[in-house]
Order: C-alpha cells, then sequence, then structure tokens
C-alpha cells in the first residue's frame, strides 16, 4: 500500500479501536460459546494400512486463552487386542505446557507413526516418529518455517513433507495476510517438497524453486511424486493449478495435465499407471468437491469415472483391489462410494444425515486401511458431538466417548426439499429450543459460504455460527442453494455468472414454504452470514425488504472493486467467465453496491483487518452506503484477524454481537 494510502488505513483501523469488546458479565450466549469451546474436537483420526490400529488427534484446552491450537495424539488398538490396550498417548516430550502436536502419518508396514509437533519451539513444526506400539518420539528435523503433510515412501526409508521455508505464516489464505504497508510487491514463497531421511534425519528440497505445491503422493516405486502445483502466489494460484509428476531424486516437474476446473487429492494407483484426481468446480482452497477422474501417469486425456454422481466427492484413495473408495457431500450429509475405473461402476456404500471427517474440519474426508476393510473417521450431527469412530464402513464403532456429557443446546434438525426453478434444492431447518407448535417464532436464514460449500449436519463449532439462535428462541433455516456441493457437478455450476439471482431464489422459496407450513412470524425473518454467506446477505437487503434484520460477516459489496483488492482473484475467472477488466458488466450486475439505495434492513457488518479472501474495505464500502442512506448500521472490524477468526475472545464477540442485533429487531 502507497503512503498516500495510510489515511485511509488509519481511518478503517480505527473503527477496530471504536469498537471494544464487551466487559459485562458473561451473557447467555457467551455460556453457550463456552460450552461449545469445551466439546473436546478431533481434527484427525487415521487407521494403520495393515487396519491394526487407529490415532487420532484430539484438542486440549489451551490454559493460556490464546488462539494457538494445541492437541493431543492418542492410539488404540483394533481387534483381538483392543479389548486389553487402552488408548495411549504419542508425544514428542513431556512439558510442563500443552503443545501442538498434529498430522499423524502411518509407516506402510504399520510398526511406526510420523507427526509434527511444536513442543521444542512454540509454533514452529517439526518432524517426529514413534514406535506404534509405544516408546519415545524421536526428532528428526530442525526447519524454519510453516511444515505440513507428512507422507511416508513407500519402502519406509523417507518421509516427504511441505515447507514454506521460513515462513511465519501458515499456508492458506484463511491465514491473515501481511499488513500492507510501504512498496507493496508481490513476493513469492513457495511451498515445497521436503524429503527426510528416517535413519539420519537428512533433509532435502526436491520440488522447483519456482512452483508451489499444494497436495502430493508418492509413486508405488518411490521415484516420483505426483503434486497439484501452481507458478507464483501460493493462496492465489490454487484455483489454476496442473497436475504435475516430480522426480524424487532431480526434483524435475513435468505438467501432465493443465485442467479446465479446480483439481485436488492426487493419487498414484498401486500399478504405477494412472494418476486420480477430484475434479470440479471449486470456491475454497482447500474445500474439495466433484467428479472422481484418471489421467495416465505419462499423460493424456482424463476419464471422469463419475459423471452421474449424486454428490461431490470429496476425498479419495486407491484400494489394494484396484478399486477407488471415496467420501462425498451427499443431500446435506455425507456419504461413503466405491468406483471400479475398470468397468466404471459406482456403489454408493453409505450415506447419512451428519458430517464425516479424518483430516481436518472444514473437509469430508475418510481414512481407510491399505484393503478397504477398515476406516477411520469423526462423525458427528446436529444430535450428536464429536467422537472417533472406526470399523467396516457403515458399522463402526465408537472408540471415544470424550463427549459423551454434551447434549444439544437447539432443538429438533429437519431435512427440507422443496422445487426452484425446476430443481430440487435442500436445506436444513433447526427448530427452537423447547419448540411449542402454539407459539409463532422469528425466523434467520444462515447462508454457507462458498458458494462452493454446503451446510451439513455437523455439530456446531465455537466460531461464527448461528446455531445458537435455536437456542435463543429462533427457527434457523440453513439453505443449500444452487452452487452447493452435495448434489451434482451440474449443480454446483448452476450460479455461473449468476450470483445473488438463481441461488437467492432458491433461499426465497424455501423460506415461503417453512412459512407456510411452520409457525414462524413472517413480520420477524432476519438473514446472516460469513463469506460467501456474508455476499449473499449484502445482496438480499438490496433486493427484498422481507428481512427486519441482517448480519453481514466478511462479505463483498462490490465485485468490481474486489477483484482488485482481494489475495484470491483467480477463483472469479471460472465463475463470471472473464476478468473485471474484460468483462465489468457481469460483475456489476451481481454486485450489491449497484442496488445499495434499495436497503431499508439494518444490517451488522463484521470483518477481519487482515482479511485475504473478503478484505475489509468491502464491508467498510457497504457500512459506509448503509450509514449515508441513513439505514441502521454497525461495522466492527477484529484487529489481527484474516478470513477465518483465530482468537477465542474475537469468535466470541462476533457471535454475540450477531445475536443481540437481531433481538434487537426481531424479539418482542
Amino acid at each position: 500500500m502507497s503512503k498516500s494510502r495510510k489515511p485511509f488505513l488509519a481511518a478503517l483501523l480505527s473503527l477496530a479501536v471504536s469498537a471494544p469488546l464487551s466487559a459485562a458479565p458473561p451473557s447467555p450466549i457467551d455460556q453457550l460459546m463456552d460450552q461449545l469451546a469445551a466439546v473436546r474436537r478431533f481434527t484427525e483420526a487415521a487407521v494403520s494400512p495393515d487396519g491394526a490400529r487407529v490415532a487420532w488427534i484430539e484438542s486440549l484446552e489451551d490454559k493460556a486463552g490464546s488462539s494457538r491450537q494445541v492437541a493431543a495424539i492418542y492410539v488404540a488398538e483394533l481387534g483381538a487386542m483392543a479389548a486389553t490396550a487402552p488408548a495411549r498417548r504419542v508425544t514428542a516430550g513431556a512439558g510442563k505446557e500443552p503443545a501442538a502436536e498434529q498430522e499423524v502419518a502411518w509407516s506402510p508396514d504399520g510398526r511406526w507413526l510420523a507427526f509434527l509437533s511444536d513442543r521444542e519451539k512454540a509454533g514452529q513444526l517439526q518432524l517426529y516418529v514413534a514406535p506404534a506400539r509405544g516408546g519415545a518420539a524421536r526428532k528428526l528435523t530442525s526447519l524454519s518455517g510453516a511444515v505440513a503433510e507428512p507422507h511416508w515412501s513407500p519402502d519406509g526409508s523417507t518421509i516427504a513433507l511441505l515447507v514454506l521455508a521460513g515462513s511465519e505464516r501458515a499456508a492458506g489464505p484463511l491465514e491473515p495476510g501481511a499488513p500492507q504497508v510501504g512498496v507493496v510487491e508481490d513476493a513469492v514463497i513457495e511451498q515445497r517438497i521436503v524429503t527426510v531421511e528416517v535413519a539420519t534425519g537428512k533433509t532435502r528440497t526436491v520440488s522447483p524453486a519456482d512452483l508451489y505445491v499444494y497436495e502430493y503422493d508418492w509413486s508405488p516405486d518411490g521415484k516420483s511424486f505426483a503434486a497439484t502445483a501452481a507458478h507464483g502466489n501460493g493462496d492465489n494460484n490454487w484455483y489454476v493449478a496442473e497436475l504435475y509428476t516430480i522426480s524424487a531424486a532431480t526434483g524435475e516437474a513435468k505438467s501432465i495435465l493443465k485442467p479446465p476446473f479446480q483439481i485436488g487429492a492426487p493419487r498414484w494407483s498401486p500399478d504405477g499407471a494412472t494418476i486420480a484426481f477430484l475434479g470440479g468446480l471449486m470456491s475454497d482452497e482447500p474445500v474439495l468437491g466433484g467428479d472422481v477422474y484418471t489421467v495416465p501417469a505419462a499423460g493424456g486425456e482424463p476419464r471422469n469415472l463419475t459423471p452421474d454422481l449424486k454428490g461431490s466427492a470429496s476425498w479419495l484413495v486407491w484400494l489394494s483391489s484396484g478399486q477407488l473408495l471415496f467420501a462425498e457431500y451427499a443431500d446435506g450429509g455425507s456419504g461413503i462410494g466405491r468406483v471400479d475405473p475398470a468397468s466404471g461402476r459406482v456403489e454408493i456404500l453409505w450415506t447419512g444425515p451428519e458430517a464425516i471427517a479424518a483430516r481436518g474440519p472444514n473437509s469430508m474426508t475418510l481414512s481407510a486401511s491399505r484393503d478397504g476393510a477398515v476406516t477411520a473417521l469423526i462423525r458427528s450431527s446436529f444430535a450428536a458431538p464429536p467422537e472417533v469412530w472406526a470399523g467396516a464402513v457403515g458399522a463402526w464403532k465408537p472408540l471415544t466417548k470424550a463427549n459423551a456429557g454434551a447434549r444439544p443446546a437447539w432443538g429438533e434438525a429437519k431435512s427440507l426439499h422443496w422445487t426452484s426453478d425446476g430443481r430440487t434444492v435442500q436445506g436444513w431447518l433447526l427448530f427452537p429450543r423447547g419448540f411449542d407448535a402454539a407459539k409463532r417464532y422469528p425466523l434467520v436464514v444462515a447462508i454457507h459460504g462458498g458458494p462452493a460449500g454446503a451446510k451439513t449436519a455437523a455439530w456446531p463449532r465455537a466460531t461464527f455460527d448461528l446455531t445458537l439462535l435455536a437456542s435463543q428462541g429462533y427457527f434457523v433455516f440453513y439453505p443449500n442453494f444452487r452452487g452447493s456441493m452435495g448434489f451434482g457437478e451440474a449443480f454446483t455450476r448452476a450460479n455461473v455468472k449468476d450470483f445473488g439471482y438463481g441461488d437467492l431464489r432458491d433461499v426465497l422459496t424455501g423460506l415461503d414454504e417453512i412459512v407456510k407450513t411452520q409457525p414462524v412470524d413472517p413480520d420477524r425473518l432476519g438473514i446472516g452470514g460469513w463469506s460467501y454467506g456474508g455476499y449473499t446477505t449484502m445482496w438480499a437487503v438490496t433486493q427484498t425488504n422481507r428481512f427486519r434484520a441482517a448480519v453481514a460477516g466478511a462479505g463483498i459489496a462490490n465485485w468490481q472493486s474486489y477483484y482488485g483488492e482481494n489475495g484470491i482473484d483467480q477463483w472469479m475467472i471460472p465463475y463470471f467467465g472473464a476478468s473485471v477488466y474484460d468483462d465489468p458488466e457481469v460483475y456489476a450486475k451481481s454486485a450489491p453496491i449497484t442496488y445499495i439505495k434499495q436497503v431499508k434492513t439494518p444490517t451488522l457488518v463484521l470483518v477481519g483487518e487482515r482479511d485475504v479472501e473478503c478484505p475489509t474495505p468491502q464491508s467498510y464500502e457497504f457500512w459506509h452506503a448503509l450509514k449515508s442512506l441513513g439505514v441502521p448500521t454497525q461495522l466492527v472490524v477484529y484487529a489481527g484477524e484474516g478470513h477465518s477468526f483465530r482468537d477465542p475472545e474475537h469468535r466470541k464477540d462476533s457471535v454475540r454481537r450477531a445475536m443481540e442485533w437481531f433481538d434487537r429487531y426481531l424479539k418482542r
């Protein structure tokens, strides 16, 4: 940012100072947020290749109250050993303070567990290995920078990692961006594959210095990697990543596929002849969803194995049988399927109205043994808090009971289906706690992010989540409008060059059905959301006055100015069909600011100061317009935060303010 922009920046940052966090006694929402924060979270579950053991990552309470994610690793035996061998903790070493221990990876023979830990220095992860049967861990690396994704070589002699050397910032656009002051240049630090010899700890950087690697997989002979990668800025170019093969010996990188869509999850087949991957229209790194493809390892035409899939495949792995096992977003829930590349036969093994995960809180993933007979996953729903489960697909048994005492603070959840523009649309309706059919209730529409996201029936987290409104006497409606994952790739693509129009019709049509069939007061309707949900909220109040209150978190007010402000503009081309410089009108027609004079709805605007995905000026622009037009509004900028808030107090404050805003205008 040039010096001429400093007055604007100073004015903008002053908003954060002028909106101090509340020092009042804990409100009911504060207490509920504390209860959600107290729920044990599981961020990973991994079954060993032989199906004998499961490792998982369990969150720990950080007594310092910081945003640092501290967690512990546990290993449990399966089969005959399970009854006599309780779960044991695996750690880099004892210490007075909790550490971040994460990203477990089993050795091919199942005898060793690799993991990352910042036990030695807070915030700096290093690679460790520990015996699967118990024993002290051994530190292998002394790296500097962000470290992620350990994967063992097929022969077990080497572990590969992704490393952002010297970077103080973790990978991904959800993280806070660097302050833009002085001479602004497009400084690029590439994430590279680094190999570590298990016996000696010797490290070697493999992938080229000018290539950012997002995901990778070893070839079965250990001589190469399959990788999704791109040149240039890592946050931005995930959307144009190509499929590469990279020599483990020389680092030579060869692009074997430049796809016309986003790709992820490269997986090398057991026979070495084929690479599988996921492809589709995806709006948020690293949220994957689409169809399952294969391409010859030497390069060639890709083949879509699931063209008629009713869901959105989000994870996959090759089984020893030569088939592919995949997880998927499915009809507001989740599913697991299998596809035979030889015959093209797709078999859905299980679906459920819940969320599943094996890696990361925002994924729909699974972990499987080499033959697929044993799977491990984290399951949760609106009715059941997260726990780790393992077993055959659909016949899992719980390995943990960490949250046995947790109970929903909200009412029943129902999956709804309705028709909009000839399409079947799904959504969730959450009933108020203590629901009484004789009463009439306010309702808030909660719009998910993305747009290529989905609202699944997951236990809520202690983040910006409007589920808690149902504990305070509200219906909460979560529509999975066109553009969402979980309903086939054609549905996900249905809002291309049409942001705000068809998707809002889907929302309003579903809302009409609810008002007709449930005791909802049509004069007490609200709307809110974060990211694309923030945009849709801003858009909705320019298109209709039926909402009496709105909360727009990290929204987008003006697609034309947004194009030049955000750090991930590559995602926009597939949706708008051209850059803003080539077709400004397609951006203007979907911009809330174009219709801003139609707004009457009181709107609260929330945003992180260093948001890369939806920069602060977008929220400022919307707030400034409403203020100038005399519409009740407030802007809160959270100091130091990116797109996803890290500070627990900021998370709590954003939810509290949203609840108070809706109460002010919707409660009678």
